[in-house]
């Protein structure tokens, strides 16, 4: 049986408890208006035909961070595989909107998504050293154990939604992702 990366990719997120909305970059503030938990603070993301909503505040103080219930980031990798997003760590605030809310919301293009772990890291490789930038691989939300029974959101969000925005033709040529992977 065949099945599409993004296919496997929304099968893990499943798996793992987080939400996904797959929608055309024209419903992307919509989307985040219905899932969003406000307050709400971000990072902007860079899509052609997609803003944040005004619900989400792209330039927060110390003050909005610490009442924020929801943060929105962009993700720059998926890795079915697993259900990971790949936030970079830039200085917007990504990290800091990513960890701090109880929801976390990840904003991804389909063509984005990769489906092993080894791709993400044939991909991440030469940026981390070229560019010297710092990537977070986070995998559904944050729980612990550590303690006794089981607690979310103690190291980090306790919920996380993925937005998968739907690709342009050219940007999956360019990328040249795989768009199938075999099921074993």
């Amino acid at each position: 049986m065949v099945t599409s990366v993004v296919g496997t990719f929304t099968s893990k997120l499943d798996e793992i408890d987080v939400a996904v909305s797959q929608i055309e970059r024209g419903e992307l503030a919509e989307t985040i208006d219905r899932v969003v938990r406000t307050p709400a603070v971000g990072v902007p993301v860079d899509v052609d035909g997609g803003s944040l909503p005004d619900v989400v505040e792209v330039e927060p103080t110390v003050d909005d961070v610490r009442a924020a219930r929801t943060g929105v980031t962009p993700a720059t990798l998926g890795i079915a595989e697993y259900g990971s997003v790949v936030l970079e760590a830039d200085p917007f605030g990504s990290e800091v909107a990513s960890l701090f809310p109880e929801l976390h919301v990840a904003v991804l293009r389909e063509s984005d998504v990769v489906g092993e772990m080894r791709e993400a890291f044939e991909w991440l490789g030469p940026r981390l050293r070229e560019d010297r930038s710092s990537e977070i691989i986070a995998t559904g939300p944050s729980a612990t154990a550590d303690m006794g029974g089981l607690v979310r959101g103690a190291h980090g969000p306790e919920a996380v939604h993925v937005i998968l925005l739907a690709d342009r033709v050219e940007e999956t040529v360019e990328r040249g992702s795989e768009t199938e992977v075999a099921d074993e």
